[in-house]
């Protein structure tokens, strides 16, 4: 197995530096995808991964989104050889303490997506921290399980087999609707998930690029989907939740 780091970038550069220093420490290959940021930003990352030399720094021309810039890093870890990725967010609320937890799991469970389940502080923006409550009642129709216990953390490992087959056959959002769809589909993909418990911290004057309105539409129309998509492969939800249910 060989495993890598995905940082999705747009406009992000306070403490950037550091989290790139503490990720160096792993001797992972760290792909930066920037998402169109300003000039300015994008003439620190390049010298960024000059002094770094296991960054890969990859450009949007034009902003996707972070879902389009983590499509475009998973898509760079495929096709580098890596068997899994790790995406971290480049705002600093992941708590990087946690990465041996994600690579010693994932190592045991190969074929699993390892996701962060968020423990909040008194950072969290109230607003955020509703909003998940929606989100996973609506994953939880969609899915006919509670076994996604989290869909909207961006801390994760993937194992890029099974996104590879996905995206290959699928398409996906590209802005915050990403992280929703991709589990939610790969659960239908019967892709194991493993959770674990993750310190989340907003820190202070950091920068949201969620857009209240557009993002919240975009979510709302993919669930809308997702329940269709739900509804033809209900027989096969339903029997593998029975499955579960008793073994």
């Amino acid at each position: 197995m060989s495993y890598c780091f995905i940082i999705p970038n747009y406009n992000h550069i306070h403490g950037f530096v550091d989290l790139i220093s503490q990720l160096s420490e792993y001797s992972l290959p760290i792909i930066i995808v920037n998402d169109a940021s300003t000039e300015s930003i994008k003439s620190q990352l390049v010298t960024i991964s000059q002094q770094y030399p296991k960054v890969v720094l990859c450009h949007h021309r034009f902003n996707q989104g972070k879902g389009g810039a983590v499509q475009t890093g998973l898509n760079k870890a495929i096709e580098l050889g890596f068997s899994h990725a790790l995406q971290v967010d480049a705002d600093g609320q992941h708590n990087l303490q946690d990465i041996d937890t994600f690579l010693s799991l994932s190592k045991a469970n190969p074929e699993a997506l390892i996701s962060g389940c968020p423990v909040y502080d008194e950072s969290v923006p109230k607003h955020r921290y509703y909003a998940r409550y929606i989100t996973h009642f609506w994953v939880c129709v969609e899915t006919l399980s509670k076994e996604l216990k989290d869909t909207m953390c961006g801390y994760r490992v993937y194992p890029l087999t099974a996104y590879d087959q996905l995206a290959s056959g699928s398409s996906l959002g590209k802005r915050m609707d990403f992280d929703i769809e991709v589990m939610v589909k790969l659960y239908w993909q019967k892709t194991p998930f493993k959770f674990v418990p993750t310190k989340v911290h907003y820190p202070e004057n950091g920068i949201s690029h969620f857009k209240a309105l557009d993002d919240n539409i975009r979510i709302s129309w993919m669930h809308t989907r997702l329940c269709f998509g739900m509804l033809w492969r209900s027989p096969e939800l339903v029997a593998r939740f029975f499955r579960r249910s008793f073994n």
